[in-house]
Formats: structure tokens, C-alpha cells, sequence
């Protein structure tokens, strides 16, 4: 399979900027698998497809404000860092822009009062450098002040004071990502509370999305690509809450492709037992567990994954999915290929281009049934 074979003309004016005037109020494009049928709504009426039993399984990381702009101490040079994981304690591995002017021993301040100050201790991984920050008070306080929202690259403009609103989605909670969950962005909290009072049952996980998901596809051929890892966790709680709908043979709809990874790279098959008979939290048997066959089943606990879903793939937990539109040529693309037909995707694509779908991450939404 070809890096080519998931390719589209995208016009560059579709490349939305700034987000809709309000999270809901974007686009959504339903796709039914079964009939093949292409829908045009508003991402208010999603309630219209969710019904009472469903399973939205949601990505709660929170975006941290990863871009910080400072000065060498020693010549006053402009350095830009951008966060992309935290290594142990104040240690971060970060990306610098200019990279040459950064060497082990050097000193960025950002803030004299309240001081934020960076110490380079060594080169890192794909020509980042491992920062030491010094700072007064609580670290996250001063990022939260001094940081911007690391916005990807497509968006060519700087962000501003509500991409700090409108670049988290409304439930976040757990801090580690450099990159939003976007398919969440367009989730309100009334719209979360109706799905509920439908009897649409929420469940959170965790995966902190890297700065790899901008990185392109660089393999000619798809299957010779090497995925980047990302942690992700998933509390017991969540963990029984999906195997219990599994074994009721109720929907888990994803709510982005990092859920997707998520429970996906958790996945295990349980055998010996019915369908849903399994507890995934600690892999025994319940009571009232019917012998059987096996079913897949998701693990609780942390863990870090590097997981590659492109055609050919079988989806073990997902059903559905509630997506963005994505990157000619990405993983991400390829992943959605993978729960539906390649072809027929990029044929609701060129439908999407067509009725000016706002694309990538402030753009419109798709639902997958």
C-alpha cells in the first residue's frame, strides 16, 4: 500500500484559522457504512444519532501551554522552545527553534520576576535538547502565565488568548499534551449533559497527545512506517464500564483517533468465556460469566503505545467514530481507512471539498456509523 494511495486535493482556503463561533455549531458529516448514504448536519444533532446504551469513549488530556518564548542570557539571542514531554521532575525534552544556538551548558531566562529560567543539560531524541527549569513557585503556574497554546502548523498565525479556551476541549482534566484532541473541541457541556439524560453512558481515558502527530508519513510504502509512542491510561473504572458494554453488545463510539489508539492498544482477547463475560481489570471471570468461545476486552492501567491502524486493520473495541477531517497523506487518514473502505473515504472527502467543509483542527466534524 502506497503513501500515495491516501492522497487529496485539498484547497488551501479550507484550512480553517480560527474555530466556529461555537463549539457545536461546526459542520458534521454522517457517514452510514451500511447503506453508504452521506448525510449533511450540524454538530448539534449528533443526539439525533446516539441512542440510549451507546458508549462515548473520550479523550481527557488537557493541552498544556507548551510554547515559550525567551532570550540566551549569555547574548540576549530570541529562543522559542516547545515542550514536548516532561523526562523526570523539572527536566523537559523540548523542541528549540533556532536549534543551532542551543548548546549543553547554556541558559534561556523567559521571566525574571517570577523567574522562569531554562539550563540546557544535553541533547535529546530528533534534535530536541533536555531543558532544566529553574522557576519561583509552582511550574505550571508560570507556563499557564507565560506559555502560548502550541497551535500546529497549518494554523499560520499566532495564538491568542482564546485559543486557551477553545483549544482544550470542555472536559479536560489531566495535563501532558502538545496537541489537542480534536474531534472533543465540539462537544459543549449541555450537549455532554443531554447525550446523558438520553441515556448515552460517557467514559474517559487518557492519552497525551505528541508532537509526532504532525509529523508526516516519509515511507513510500504505509506498512514500513514507524508510529511514535504516546502514553495513555485507563482507570479501572473506565476499563469496566467498556467491557460491560461489550458484553451487552452495546456501541462504543470513539470520540477522536486518540481514544481510538487507546483502546485499542489496551485490547486483549479473553478466552474461554462468552462475549462481555470477562472483567479486564483484573482478567477473572465475574460472577454470573458464561463460559463460551472469547471476546476482546480492554485492560486497565497505563501504558505507552506506538499502535499503527491503517486498511487491514480489525477493530477489536471501537464501533463507531467521531472524527475531524484529516491531513492528506497522515496516520490519521489512514486510521479512518481502516474503519471504513480507503476509496469510499476519500470519495466523502472530495464531497466534503466540495460542500466547503472546514478542514484539520478547528474545522468540522465526521461521524463514522
Amino acid at each position: 500500500m502506497k503513501i500515495s494511495d491516501f492522497d487529496y486535493h485539498l484547497p488551501e482556503e479550507l484550512i480553517v484559522q480560527k474555530p466556529a463561533d461555537k463549539r457545536d455549531c461546526s459542520r458534521l458529516l454522517v457517514v452510514h457504512r451500511d447503506t453508504g448514504a452521506v448525510e449533511h448536519r450540524h454538530f448539534f444533532d449528533i443526539l439525533d444519532y446516539l441512542k440510549e446504551g451507546d458508549c462515548l469513549v473520550l479523550n481527557d488530556s488537557k493541552v498544556l501551554p507548551a510554547r515559550l518564548y525567551g532570550e540566551k542570557e549569555k547574548t540576549g539571542a530570541k529562543v522559542e522552545f516547545l515542550l514536548t514531554r516532561r523526562v523526570n521532575g523539572d527536566i523537559w525534552e523540548t523542541m528549540v527553534k533556532p536549534g543551532k544556538r542551543l548548546k549543553p551548558g547554556d541558559s534561556v531566562m523567559f521571566s525574571r520576576s517570577p523567574l522562569l529560567r531554562a539550563k540546557i543539560k544535553d541533547f535529546g531524541p530528533g534534535g530536541t535538547r533536555l531543558a532544566e527549569f529553574q522557576y519561583d513557585g509552582v511550574f505550571m503556574e508560570r507556563l499557564e502565565e507565560l506559555g502560548s497554546m502550541p497551535l500546529p502548523p497549518y494554523i499560520e498565525r499566532a495564538s491568542d488568548i482564546d485559543d486557551k479556551e477553545r483549544y482544550q476541549t470542555v472536559y479536560c482534566k489531566d495535563e501532558g499534551s502538545v496537541a489537542a484532541p480534536t474531534a472533543g473541541l465540539h462537544f459543549t457541556e449541555e450537549l455532554l449533559e443531554e447525550a446523558e439524560k438520553k441515556g448515552v453512558e460517557l467514559i474517559y481515558v487518557t492519552l497525551h497527545v505528541g508532537i509526532g502527530t504532525f509529523r508526516p508519513v516519509k515511507c513510500e510504502n504505509v506498512e514500513e512506517h514507524t508510529m511514535h509512542f504516546e502514553e495513555y491510561s485507563i482507570s479501572d473504572e473506565s476499563a469496566r464500564a467498556i467491557n460491560k458494554a461489550k458484553r451487552e453488545g452495546r456501541r462504543i463510539i470513539s470520540v477522536g483517533t486518540t481514544s481510538t489508539r487507546t483502546v485499542e492498544s489496551a485490547a486483549y482477547f479473553a478466552e474461554g468465556v462468552q462475549a462481555g463475560s470477562v472483567d479486564a481489570v483484573n482478567g477473572q471471570m465475574p460472577d454470573g460469566a458464561v463460559a463460551g468461545n472469547g471476546c476482546w476486552q480492554v485492560r486497565s492501567g497505563e501504558g505507552s503505545t506506538g499502535i499503527f491502524i491503517y486498511p487491514g486493520y480489525e477493530f477489536k473495541i471501537v464501533d463507531s467514530l467521531i472524527t475531524n477531517f484529516h491531513l492528506p497523506k497522515s496516520t490519521l487518514l489512514m486510521l479512518i481507512s481502516a474503519l471504513y473502505d480507503r476509496e469510499k473515504i476519500l470519495e466523502i472527502y472530495e464531497e466534503a471539498v466540495r460542500e466547503r467543509y472546514r478542514f484539520f483542527s478547528y474545522g468540522d466534524a465526521m461521524l463514522i456509523l
